[in-house]
Formats: C-alpha cells, sequence, structure tokens
C-alpha cells in the first residue's frame, strides 16, 4: 500500500489507515476477540497507520489497540492519539459517569476532563503510552480543541512542540471536525499535519474553500475522518444519519444522486467516497473505523477499487462535486518510489 510522509516530519502513513473509535465500544460493545480480529484484518490488507485517542471508551481502544499490536515490528507501524481530555478516576463512592453519554457502551471507572494546560498535555501522553503498553507514540493531536482556542493555541501546542523536539512523539497536529481552526493551526503553527472529519467528502467540500489549498502552501499534511459522514454515505436511506443526526431530506437526497452516478460507471458510492479524498494533493491518508475483521476486509476492497475519472466528471457537470483541482484516481502503474511512495 502506498505510503505518504506527513508534512516534514520522518512519520509516514499508508494511504489507508484504521480509525479505533469503534473498538472502543463505539454505540455498542465489540467482543475482545473481535476488536482484536479487526486490528489483525487491517494488518492483512497493508494499513500501517492506526488512530486512536483517550476519549474513545474512556481508554478502551487504547488499551486494545496497543494490545492487539503488540506482537507486531514497532518499526513497522505509526500510532497516533490524542490529548486535550485526561481520564480522572471516579472518586470512591461517586455516581458512575454513563459512557453512553458520549456515544461509547462502556462501564464508567474514570471521567473525561478537558485539559489542554501543558501540564495535562504530558500527563496525557504518559496515561497513554501506559494504555497502549508501548514505548512511543508517533503522532499526537490536540483533539477537539473548538471551545478552549486560546488554551491550545498559549499553552496545549506548545507542549506538543516542546515533546516533538524532544523526541516523545514524532509528529503533531490537531484533530477536530471543522476547518476554520485548523487552518489557523496550519497558518500560525508548526504542525506536521491536521486530522479532519467530514469536511471533505462527497458530500461536504468545505475544506476546499481554506484548509488543503493552506495545507499544500505550507507543505503540510491533512488526514481525512468520516468519509461517510457517520453513515449516509454509507447507505443513503430514510432514517440515515449525516454528522450523527438524521440527515435532512434534501442531504439524502444529494446522497442518492451521487449513489446514481457512482453505479452508473459501474462503482459502489462507498468506494467512491472513500477514494474521493487521496486525489487532492495535500491528503496522506484516508481513517476508515471498523468494528470486526470483515469490516476491514470489505472497506480495503472498495478502496482498491478503480475509479473512472469520467465519474468525477459526471458529478461535477451535475452540480454534486465542487469544482476544484483535478480528482483523477492514481492509475494502476502509478510510479512509485524503491520504498513505496508516491513518486
Amino acid at each position: 500500500m502506498r505510503r505518504n510522509r506527513l508534512g516534514s516530519s520522518a512519520v509516514e502513513v499508508t494511504e489507508l489507515s484504521f480509525g479505533a473509535a469503534a473498538i472502543g465500544n463505539l454505540f455498542q460493545e465489540v467482543d475482545p476477540a473481535q476488536a482484536a480480529a479487526a486490528v489483525d484484518a487491517a494488518w492483512d490488507e497493508g494499513v500501517r497507520y492506526f488512530d486512536t485517542a483517550p476519549h474513545y471508551g474512556l481508554g478502551l481502544s487504547e488499551r486494545r489497540l496497543g494490545e492487539a499490536l503488540r506482537h507486531r515490528p514497532r518499526d513497522a507501524y505509526v500510532l497516533s492519539t490524542k490529548v486535550g481530555r485526561v481520564l480522572d478516576p471516579l472518586p470512591a463512592g461517586a455516581a458512575p459517569d454513563d459512557g453512553l453519554s458520549q456515544g461509547f457502551a462502556v462501564r464508567a471507572t474514570h471521567r473525561r476532563r478537558w485539559d489542554f494546560s501543558a501540564d495535562g498535555v504530558r500527563r496525557s501522553i504518559d496515561d497513554s503510552l501506559e494504555r497502549l503498553g508501548l514505548d512511543r507514540i508517533d503522532i499526537a493531536y490536540l483533539h477537539d480543541p473548538d471551545d478552549h482556542a486560546e488554551a491550545a493555541f498559549r499553552t496545549a501546542y506548545p507542549a506538543l512542540e516542546k515533546l516533538r523536539a524532544e523526541g516523545v512523539v514524532g509528529a503533531i497536529g490537531a484533530g477536530m471536525n471543522q476547518t476554520a481552526m485548523l487552518t489557523r493551526f496550519l497558518r500560525d503553527t508548526d504542525v506536521d499535519t491536521v486530522l479532519c472529519a467530514g469536511r471533505f467528502t462527497l458530500l461536504d467540500q468545505s475544506a476546499l474553500d481554506g484548509l488543503l489549498p493552506e495545507a499544500v502552501a505550507r507543505g503540510r499534511s491533512v488526514v481525512i475522518g468520516g468519509v461517510f459522514n457517520s453513515g449516509l454515505l454509507a447507505d443513503p436511506r430514510p432514517g440515515a444519519t449525516y454528522d450523527y443526526a438524521a440527515a435532512p431530506p434534501a442531504l439524502l437526497d444529494r446522497a442518492l444522486r451521487i449513489k446514481a452516478v457512482t453505479e452508473a460507471h459501474g462503482v459502489p458510492l462507498r468506494a467512491a467516497a472513500l477514494r474521493y479524498p487521496l486525489a487532492h494533493p495535500a491528503v496522506a491518508t484516508v481513517l476508515v473505523g471498523t468494528r470486526a475483521p470483515e469490516e476491514m476486509h470489505d472497506a480495503a476492497g472498495l478502496f482498491a477499487r478503480e475509479i473512472p475519472d469520467a465519474l468525477w466528471d459526471d458529478l461535477r457537470s451535475q452540480g454534486l462535486l465542487a469544482d476544484g483541482p483535478p480528482m483523477e484516481s492514481p492509475p494502476a502503474d502509478d510510479p512509485l518510489t524503491e520504498d513505496g511512495h508516491r513518486a
């Protein structure tokens, strides 16, 4: 699988990557053996970049991911986690926090607490290393600092920069569901990458307005998540969700029209949704969240599908895709360097 370097860092990621929120019991419990098998399936498909966070299942995702990867050569893969939420043990006698209240089906032995202080960043990294059972973290992201901009830029980012200089982490960035603050991180800091979820998809190309051009101009990389917009682009039907809420009728209609175009070219909608972001020169990898090995194998198969250039042209001609850089899919014989990178 092709790999891309993140900005000017030494960290390289495969173009398809594994999002580990689902194996942290996102929305429903996942059997531990199934979670491990999902990670193994990703490995078998050539995926070598795995993303997690303390927030995912109150540390469950980190523990499961670390355990699943522990027998793999540490230099063979890249792992990212996030800072900004620390996990505090519940005091004796305290009423349990309902893990489901934040989307994860877990027994709440800890509470999440926002902390973008320098000490909070270091504590978060230390705690993550302990839960992962690994010796290092390759990428550390500021996680959802939307309502904590001042602390994120004034204290948390400098703490990450210092950790990078010390060699504790290899690359740093921020991960959010919006583009404005991510663009500011690219413009005003020395992050290597940003993780943008849901804003560069077949239904939402708002990242083209500022984020992606800024990344190209500054030689930075963008990791794209949420390519299915939480469900609508995976299976557009009444009752489907868009950004974790019921999809408005107008968006459902648009998704169905996009599906009709992709299927007219013999391409499943999900395959087009997975491949679309990677044609942009700023995008290094696409994250896909899976909770079972069959889901991972299915995603990898879809990702490998060839997408005809005419498909993107038809979407544009029907007003279903924003004008932007050429979206041609790399041909099967796209020249690579000797170690598997894009030429």
